[in-house]
């Protein structure tokens, strides 16, 4: 009989994987998982707790005798640096390794005054919000930008919201700083992310629709965020609505929703109805006040994306559709029109149990997402192993 390959051997990143994860919190557990020795696994568990990556604790209950000494991994045993760019607004933040946010700021900065402005700024922040942590202590940069990001290079593509950063390959510039794996990904991707793993971990299907000072979507496929072959998935605010009046959007087509139904567009539409308008702030103020034209026109908004996103719910079959972004999270006529729009126009398969719902993290979803992105991937059993070489 032809001898059947051994078993490849767990390694210390697959250690730490079971730690992580809850699998294997003690060596014996550990040695029952993965077959190793007693000093394979010792040694590995040797070389986590040496990184900070792991740390002992011995307070679990006693069944008499020694209690075993548990093993948790140690979020505090590094930090990684996040930003979440927005059209207008930018958070930075300090995160440990569970994402959970140490220290932030958050600032108006127009992203269009280009890289070479609002890259030395975040890299100046997150100095300030390191204090007088050692720089070892830095295992990673997460970055979300509102733009197509070729993800693989980290270089921005598009030309519509961030013109001068179009091409710009930005890992390179913050790895002249900080000597870390640098991720940069679409900023609803980061979004969609976050709130994936802060309030549906146990949903594996989800749309996050980010309706802003533009529209995009960030997908949640089997579990894992759909980039598509170069990175451009989710880009629903170039689908174009029906009867938009031939407005011209930013990317060269007519009536995409982005430019028909984003805050950019409302903005647009309320002062082209005589209302003195100028920020989104503005319009809540009439909605408050009961004014009807503004309130029909957010709700025709609210059911040009709804058609849309009733498109992407017949493709997808997402078990969640969160609607996050401020436009959003600001205007309820606009949310009931949207799951008017949906529950009409998808299958009814599709719908059985889809649940249309607020973004519950809001803006902090950025901030999460930015964090988990890149520490999974500095904590992946291969990057892990690759440290250890």
């Amino acid at each position: 009989m032809p001898r059947r390959p051994a078993a490849p051997l767990a390694t210390t990143g697959e250690i730490l994987r079971l730690i992580r994860t809850g699998e294997a919190v003690t060596r014996a557990d550990l040695g029952r998982v993965t077959g190793l020795s007693r000093p394979a696994v010792q040694l590995r568990v040797g070389e986590l707790i040496d990184r900070g990556l792991v740390v002992e604790r011995t307070d679990a209950p006693s069944t008499g005798g020694r209690p075993p000494v548990r093993l948790e991994f140690n979020a505090a045993g590094g930090v990684v640096l996040v930003a979440a760019l927005g059209a207008g607004r930018t958070r930075v933040a300090l995160c440990d390794l569970a994402g959970e946010e140490l220290a932030g700021r958050r600032f108006h900065i127009d992203v269009e005054e280009g890289p070479e402005v609002v890259l030395p700024l975040l890299m100046d922040t997150w100095e300030e919000l390191l204090g007088d942590r050692p720089r070892s202590m830095v295992r990673g940069v997460g970055m979300g930008v509102p733009a197509t990001v070729e993800f693989a290079e980290g270089r921005t593509e598009s030309a519509r919201v961030m013109a001068s950063w179009t091409g710009v390959v930005i890992p390179p510039i913050i790895r002249a700083r900080f000597d870390v794996p640098v991720l940069v990904d679409n900023d609803v991707n980061v979004l969609a992310v976050g709130e994936h793993r802060g309030a549906y971990p146990d949903v594996a299907d989800l749309v996050f629709v980010k309706i802003s000072t533009r529209i995009g979507a960030g997908i949640v496929s089997g579990g894992e965020i759909l980039r598509g072959a170069l990175g451009a998935a989710g880009e629903i605010g170039h689908v174009p609505v029906r009867d938009g009046g031939g407005v011209l959007c930013r990317c060269g087509n007519i009536d995409c929703v982005d430019s028909v139904a984003s805050g950019t567009a409302l903005l647009r539409e309320l002062r082209a109805a005589g209302r003195d308008v100028k920020s989104i702030e503005d319009v809540t103020a009439l909605i408050r006040a009961g004014d009807a034209e503004t309130m029909a026109i957010v709700r025709e908004a609210g059911r040009r994306i709804g058609e849309v996103i009733a498109g992407a719910v017949n493709i997808l079959n997402p078990s969640v559709v969160v609607l996050g972004g401020d436009v959003a999270e600001t205007f309820g006529p606009l949310v009931s029109s949207i799951r008017e729009v949906v529950y009409r126009r998808s299958t009814a398969l599709a719908t059985r149990r889809l649940r249309i719902e607020a973004s519950r993290l809001g803006p902090q979803a950025g901030i999460a997402g930015c964090a988990l992105m890149v520490i999974d991937h500095v904590l992946s059993p291969e990057a892990v192993d690759d440290h250890t070489h």
